[in-house]
């Protein structure tokens, strides 16, 4: 009969736990062992391992044929070493008491070796729990100083002053803005003003103005009157009566400075 150190599987959902045991290598997984050698929880860390040393050594002897998973797990207990040192006493490599003696040392090997892993996992945890410590400290605090910095007085008279404050600025834009205004206000008032000296100005202008046309008008007049004389010779009735409408309804000055101008351009003709 072909016999198997193995795993059988325990526990519940996600949380497995496994009974090392030596079986029928025909037995299904979780069926009739014949003997259970340990324990096998991989939930912690480090793996917890519990596991009869010298039955677990007696079957390696005997031809038993670990698992993967069990002879990882033998082999991390030293039961491999020792079944390795023990077939080599067999052959008359070395002696009894030099086999004990190199067990040992790889003994003490591997326990430093998972207590410097032990150690510094709980090295981490500390660290770990005293970061959060001080997180929660500090946080503990902010609170509680922003609760003081609410319920204090000198909050409340904070608040005033920050509520005076933004009044008064209020207060001031609108004085600006009435300022500005009353500071625009003024052009429309001095209209009047600007009205009259331009009133003054046009006033005063006018005599020159009208003694320039004048004096233009009077050397302007003979060959315009004699130009006139011949355009109206030649225009037609109607253009006349259209003339004489308009010297009808033309001012009183204009008909008082036309004997003048027959005047003066009578000798002309006679010349």
């Amino acid at each position: 009969m072909a016999t198997k150190i193995r795993l059988q599987r325990q526990g519940r959902k996600r949380r497995p736990l496994f009974h090392i045991v030596v079986a029928d290598s025909r037995a299904p997984r979780d069926g009739k062992y014949i003997e259970r050698l340990g324990l096998y929880n991989p939930n912690t860390n480090p793996a917890t391992i519990d596991l009869d040393f010298e039955r677990s050594l007696h079957w390696l002897q005997v031809g038993a044929q670990p698992s993967d998973t069990a002879k990882a797990i033998l082999s991390y207990k030293g039961v491999l070493h020792k079944d390795h040192l023990i077939n080599g006493v067999k052959k008359g490599a070395h002696t009894l008491e030099q086999a004990e003696e190199k067990f040992t040392q790889w003994l003490e090997t591997k326990e430093s070796k998972i207590t410097g892993k032990v150690d510094s996992l709980n090295s981490a945890r500390e660290a770990a729990a005293k970061a959060n410590l001080e997180r929660e400290t500090k946080m503990k605090e902010a609170m509680a100083a922003k609760v003081l910095a609410k319920n204090s007085p000198l909050a409340e008279e904070v608040e005033i002053n920050s509520t005076e404050a933004t009044e008064s600025e209020q207060t001031t834009n609108e004085a600006e803005l009435t300022e500005g205004n009353e500071e625009v206000t003024p052009v429309a008032e001095s209209t009047p003003e600007v009205e009259a000296e331009v009133t003054e100005t046009t006033e005063e202008a006018t005599p020159e103005v009208v003694a320039e046309v004048t004096e233009t008008t009077e050397e302007a007049t003979p060959e315009v009157v004699a130009e006139a004389t011949e355009t109206t010779e030649e225009a037609s009735p109607e253009v006349a009566a259209e003339a004489t409408e308009t010297t009808e309804e033309a001012t009183p000055e204009v008909v008082a400075e036309a004997p003048e101008v027959a005047e003066e351009a009578a000798p002309e003709k006679e010349a």
